[in-house]
């Protein structure tokens, strides 16, 4: 028996808009992203816009794409961006764990 392992490349963009993206926060942005294919295995590129629409607020919003799948995308808006980041991918993980949950459920279902 012969197994094919596919070799995938995610592919992670980090830009900001009204705002400098520093090495720490694209570092920590990256890190946070990078524990996403975890939950779905099939993600292909991860694109995160950061912004600054207020002089006192951040925006963050991440798009997930994924093989074969519609677009996941979720939006945080606070004071602090690395809480953004934190509870943009928290918002990502539960999408993207919902998601394979369906698909499993479907598959077995007689």
């Amino acid at each position: 028996m012969f197994v094919v392992y596919r070799e995938s490349f995610m592919q992670i963009i980090v830009t900001g808009r009204h705002l400098e993206i520093t090495v720490p926060i694209r570092a920590y942005a990256e890190q946070k992203m990078g524990k996403l294919p975890r939950y779905f295995d099939r993600i292909v590129e991860i694109e995160m816009v950061a912004s600054k629409p207020d002089p006192r607020e951040f925006e963050v919003e991440i798009k997930v794409d994924a093989e074969h799948i519609t677009t996941f995308v979720a939006k945080t808006t606070g004071t602090d961006l690395y809480a953004c980041i934190d509870e943009t991918v928290d918002k990502l993980e539960r999408q993207l764990t919902d998601h394979k949950t369906r698909l499993r459920n479907r598959k077995h279902n007689v």
